[in-house]
């Protein structure tokens, strides 16, 4: 069907030609048979690259060549089981690497799934709310402000809508839609008002559309090879990381070629061949320099990231944007909506004020409230003037559920309290026109035809506005001046006891305006009365923002409601200290952006703000050094969600406007899950720099037994193929290992961390400093004692240039294994950890452990690796040595914190 013009056809004609009902949609073995027959409404990928290719990228890197030409020259010079040996290891590290990658690109495609949006469908008559992956020709989509088109519609419905398609057609100017128009068929994409395109938004109004293209039959599948080729950026740590890699790489190659140099010059003074000394030297320097560039590190890094991701998913926090990640670790400020995110988000109608009298609705002591006539069209006006909808469900106890926003699905369930039917209602009262609601005007007006050819409007909103349109209002029935200074009183009572507040008015008309907007119908109007709601405050809350304020993060609601509203629940659930002030949006109107900004550390609650003021408080926090985590979940959030460090939507609640705007996505709405998100960045963050401590106190190690052991004109302390399997089996899986742990205990009792701190700090390159000496020092003193220029009193050896490799070899490797162990935190104790806490250490460091001593002690590998077999003299003499970096990394922990007393000073600027 995909060549039909769809536009050019009337909607009566589409409906034919999908074969689908206005009311009922699609059923749902319908559709299940058209998507097997067209399949999943997704664009297509980049295809994956093969893995042949994956491996030959593995070896595309200076250093690998300057192996493989290693590799040759063993081959050329006889020695071909230590060239082969050089190509096994040089393989089985692109293999790992082919693996590592291939686990953070199956991570990072899951996240990407969890992300995908969500559509309203009607399928079998009933509202499903659906993944948009699972839409079809012909399916009928309820469209609203704020929604992605899920898929090419041919709309034959439309209440003032319009779609912003600028990402299609680059008019940035939202396009009113229609869906009564028929076009020509040669109509520009642009020009075609009664159809709506995959992946464009809707800013206003509402609608209902049927699908007449999906995946790569849609328009933006046309062009989906432009989208496949945009490249992933790599966030701001990333490139930080990338950076530390090549200054690293570059001191490491001018200290190996120092080495080389050394090493030639010591091999002829010793009356070694040219030939022989420039290739024992040459492997040496290269393989060390394997050893020491950290390759591993890009990969490495993106793991832990995904997995940190998946963790923060489990929290109910669904990042967009990996900058978030790290940016959440330095958040100081969470300016969080109340209603839904502070709140539970399930209101209800608990009062009402008609009749001149307040109605309790908890202990009601009329019990024939129902059918006062006043009261009775309150109730309808509140059920009419909403886009919630009710709809049968025999699984719960009510037998129905409601879809839409929680304030009119509680107007809903009044309706169904008050004896009313929505079905019946809307039947009675059809509604043949609306002014759809939004954040300025805080009020929705829909117009219904009665029987005799009249027309009643019903307006819903906020009270302190909407009584200001009002000249009457309703007493049993009749129609008297309106006191509206009894009526703000009212409504303050309401709100200073922690209640939303809704005004119910209506207008009567015999004939309607030539055109229908605010400004025509939402005037004298009659009241109905006030409808209070409570939405109680989530039990949860008040401890998160508790434990916010111990991380040095403060708490900002930020809400439309009004300030007594506000005061109530901000101090219910400790978010208002002592001192506290609140701020409302008629007084951030009259500041400037400097008083703001000179106010907002004092302020703690900004109530009655409109979107335009979310923008102006985040600016205003953020020339006071601050880093915002703002939520939202409207169509006017955008702007606030994208300019904040941290912009939040909403995944519930949220419009995919916020949530394509926003770098997190709450999939519970729940504030306490952005204080879990905070904490989860926080750790990832520690963990990375955790395992940058460990590579870089392991690697410089190593780079300083050659060369000092170069320096003083002694033989080689490790050959190539040592060097090489070392650095397998200590970078690989203990590093992936420290990617997982759960984070020091004070995590969140300490400030957030400065976006400017550097990865290396000043107190951490002490620490590699002093692990360096201590690992160098301690795998040089076996050295010499294997090589017998040191004599023990309590155990004999056989001393050896061999032995002496293989005691300093098994020394630095085990050295390195255990210092995982005290790697897993920069500060505390492995015993304060647990020392067997993280399961994933265990099993990489065993690992790794068997990998040393399969080429130790299996005779095969003996040859290959120029091993012998270690006996228990040999363990009695390495043991403690290979011990003593992990024990003194243990006690630098202790002794740092008593040393900074005496040296505080600036951390000094660093690249990295």
């Amino acid at each position: 069907m995909s060549p039909v013009k769809w536009h050019s056809l009337t909607a009566e004609e589409v409906l034919r030609e999908t074969k689908t009902h206005p009311a009922r949609g699609l059923t749902t073995e319908e559709a299940a048979q058209r998507l097997r027959e067209y399949g999943p409404n997704e664009l297509a990928e980049k295809p994956p690259t093969s893995f042949w290719l994956r491996l030959l990228y593995q070896f595309n890197s200076f250093v690998i060549y300057l192996l493989l030409v290693a590799a040759a020259a063993s081959f050329v010079l006889g020695d071909k089981i230590e060239a082969l040996a050089i190509l096994s290891i040089v393989l089985l590290n692109g293999i790992l690497g082919i693996i590592q990658e291939g686990r953070a690109e199956a991570s990072l495609k899951s996240l990407k799934k969890l992300a995908a949006p969500t559509t309203k469908v009607v399928r079998s008559e009933n509202i499903q709310i659906l993944p948009a992956a699972q839409l079809v020709l012909g399916d009928m989509v309820i469209l609203e402000a704020g929604d992605q088109i899920p898929a090419d519609l041919r709309l034959i419905e439309t209440v003032n809508l319009r779609v912003n398609e600028a990402s299609l057609t680059g008019e940035s100017t939202a396009v009113e839609k229609s869906a009564n128009a028929v076009l020509p068929t040669s109509a520009v994409l642009g020009d075609r008002k009664n159809m709506a395109y995959m992946g464009t938004l809707i800013t206003y109004g509402r609608g209902r559309g049927v699908v007449v293209a999906t995946g790569m039959r849609t328009e933006v599948g046309h062009i989906t090879g432009l989208l496949a080729s945009t490249k992933e950026e790599n966030t701001p740590l990333q490139k930080r990381l990338d950076q530390l890699g090549r200054t690293l790489s570059i001191a490491a190659l001018v200290i190996c070629g120092m080495v080389f140099f050394i090493g030639t010059l010591q091999d002829r003074q010793q009356g070694i061949d040219l030939a022989t000394s420039l290739k024992e030297s040459f492997i040496i320097a290269v393989s060390l320099a394997i050893a020491a560039v950290p390759e591993g590190l890009p990969a490495v890094v993106t793991i832990n990231l995904a997995l940190g991701m998946r963790r923060m998913i489990q929290s109910h926090a669904l990042i967009r944007r990996l900058p978030a990640v790290e940016t959440l670790g330095s958040a100081t400020v969470i300016a969080s909506d109340k209603t839904g995110t502070l709140t539970q988000n399930q209101m209800t109608v608990v009062s009402l004020y008609a009749n001149g009298h307040i109605i309790d609705l908890v202990n009601p002591e009329n019990g024939d409230w129902q059918n006062e006539p006043t009261v009775k069209q309150l109730v309808l006006g509140g059920l009419l003037a909403s886009d919630a909808r009710l709809e049968s469900d025999a699984d719960t106890k009510e037998g129905y559920v409601v879809i839409g926003d929680a304030t009119e699905a509680a107007l809903v369930r009044l309706a169904v309290r008050a004896n009313l039917q929505q079905a019946v209602a809307e039947k009675q009262y059809p509604r043949i026109a609306e002014i759809p609601f939004d954040s300025d005007r805080k009020r929705m007006t829909t117009i219904h035809q009665l029987a005799d050819g009249t027309y009643l409007a019903f307006v819903k909103g906020a009270p302190d506005l909407l009584l200001n349109l009002c000249d009457s209002f309703k007493n049993n029935g009749q129609s008297i001046p309106l006191d509206q200074e009894q009526f703000h009183q009212i409504n303050q009572t309401m709100a200073s006891n922690a209640l939303r507040v809704l005004a119910v008015a209506q207008k009567q008309l015999h004939t309607l305006p030539a055109e229908i907007t605010s400004e025509t119908m939402e005037n004298h109007l009659d009241l109905l009365g006030l409808v209070a709601l409570h939405d109680p405050a989530r039990p949860e809350v008040g401890g998160a923002i508790a434990q916010a304020r111990r991380a040095g993060i403060k708490t900002l609601m930020v809400t439309g409601d009004y300030v007594d509203t506000a005061q109530a629940i901000a101090r219910s659930i400790g978010l208002l200290r002592e001192g506290g002030q609140i701020l409302s949006g008629e007084e951030i109107e009259n500041l400037t952006d400097e008083e703001l900004a000179e106010q907002i550390e004092n302020i703690d609650v900004f109530a009655r703000v409109s979107p335009h003021h979310k923008v102006r408080i985040v600016d205003a926090l953020d020339s006071q050094g601050h880093i915002v985590a703002m939520t939202g979940d409207g169509v006017n959030d955008a702007p606030a969600l994208k300019r904040a460090s941290i912009g939040v939507a909403m995944g519930i609640t949220g419009t995919d406007v916020s949530k394509e705007n926003a770098d997190m996505v709450l999939t519970d709405d729940n504030y306490a899950s952005i204080v879990a998100a905070v904490e989860q960045g926080r750790i990832i963050y520690d963990n990375i720099r955790n395992f940058v401590y460990y590579l870089l106190s392991c690697n410089v190690a190593e780079i300083a037994v050659i060369f000092i052991a170069a320096l003083v004109g002694w033989p080689v302390p490790l050959t190539a193929i040592q060097l090489l399997w070392l650095n397998l089996i200590t970078d690989g899986a203990p590093a992936l290992a420290l990617g997982v742990e759960r984070g020091d205990p004070d995590v969140m009792e300490r400030p957030p961390r400065s976006p400017q701190e550097p990865i290396i700090t000043h107190e951490m390159w002490l620490n590699v400093a002093i692990q360096t000496i201590v690992m160098t020092g301690a795998t040089l003193l076996v050295f010499a004692i294997g090589l017998g220029r040191i004599e023990l009193p309590f155990v004999t050896i056989q001393p050896g240039e061999q032995t002496a490799r293989v005691m300093a070899f098994v020394t630095l490797s085990s050295a390195q294994l255990a210092r995982a162990y005290t790697a897993r935190s920069e500060h505390f104790s492995i015993f304060r950890l647990g020392v067997f806490s993280n399961k994933y250490m265990q099993y990489a460091v065993a690992s790794s452990f068997v990998g040393l001593l399969i080429v130790i002690y299996v005779p095969p590998l003996q040859g290959i690796f120029d091993t012998i077999t270690m006996n228990l003299n040999h363990w009695l003499i390495m043991l403690p040595l290979l011990l003593l970096p992990a024990v003194i990394a243990e006690v630098t922990k202790i002794v740092m914190p008593w040393m900074k007393r005496f040296s505080i000073g600036k951390e000094p600027e660093s690249v990295f």
